[in-house]
């Protein structure tokens, strides 16, 4: 049994993970037996990050950017090897009122949640299809199925990450890839980290999450290693909600 969730021999891709809920993805995944990949723009974030971990490898890169991403994936496959499991985790968020919510932000929003996904899903999936195997894991939200006041923008783009991985599975599943999502709940990570220090938010989130309260991010490693490894073969454009039950409940 333990050998279907073992990740031994397996190598990860994770964008966005030099801090937060990537970073906690690549330490899970290497404790799972994987070798990972840390990913982001900054190149002193990714050393610091790598440097905590052990020493793992580093690929900066604007996901972003689609020319940028194509040719630092190629150069990777070529030169390092496979990239057997890719996790798109990069992602923003902006708050503001809708009907006062700045055009850039909106671009820059689809930008960073979306076209990410997109850019890197495709410069992995091209090898992987060539291979006949390989796990793509998108981070949605749980805002992926819910809205909230001053983040309309946020909550359209985890829409569209949570329907990208379908139209992923559905034509890519024939190829021998599985690609699914991870819809994270209310998290503490630096991206939340406004609405931690916000007692009347927090407070109402409590109230409001079945299980009473915020989640951690190592609760969302288990969801990665199941996504990941043999266990989810027969799982293909699914969105796993991990939010302590608020999707669950009125």
């Amino acid at each position: 049994m333990s050998n279907l969730f073992s990740l031994s021999g397996r190598r990860a891709l994770i964008t966005g993970s030099s801090q937060g809920i990537g970073f906690a993805l690549a330490k899970g995944l290497i404790e799972a037996g994987a070798e990972v990949v840390l990913n982001g723009r900054s190149q002193d974030k990714l050393d610091a990050a790598a440097a905590e971990l052990g020493g793992v490898r580093t690929l900066a890169f604007d996901a972003t950017d689609h020319d940028s991403v194509r040719a630092a994936v190629d150069g990777f496959e070529a030169e390092i090897g496979a990239i057997d499991i890719l996790v798109n985790n990069a992602g923003m968020q902006h708050r503001a009122p809708l009907e006062d919510f700045p055009a850039d932000a909106f671009e820059q929003l689809l930008r960073t949640n979306v076209s990410s996904v997109f850019n890197v899903g495709q410069a992995v999936a091209r090898h992987m299809i060539g291979r006949g195997a390989g796990k793509i894991i998108n981070i949605a939200s749980v805002q992926t199925a819910l809205a909230r006041p001053g983040i309309a923008p946020y909550t359209a783009t985890k829409g569209a990450v949570g329907n990208l991985t379908k139209g992923m599975a559905t034509d890519w599943a024939r190829h021998g890839l599985q690609c699914n999502a991870i819809a994270p709940g209310y998290f503490d990570t630096p991206l939340n980290a406004a609405l931690v220090a916000d007692p009347e938010f927090s407070s109402w989130l409590e109230k409001r999450t079945p299980a009473g309260r915020w989640g951690n991010v190592e609760e969302l490693v288990g969801a990665c290693i199941f996504l990941s490894s043999a266990a989810s073969s027969f799982v293909n454009g699914h969105t796993l909600y991990v939010d302590g039950g608020i999707t669950a409940s009125l």
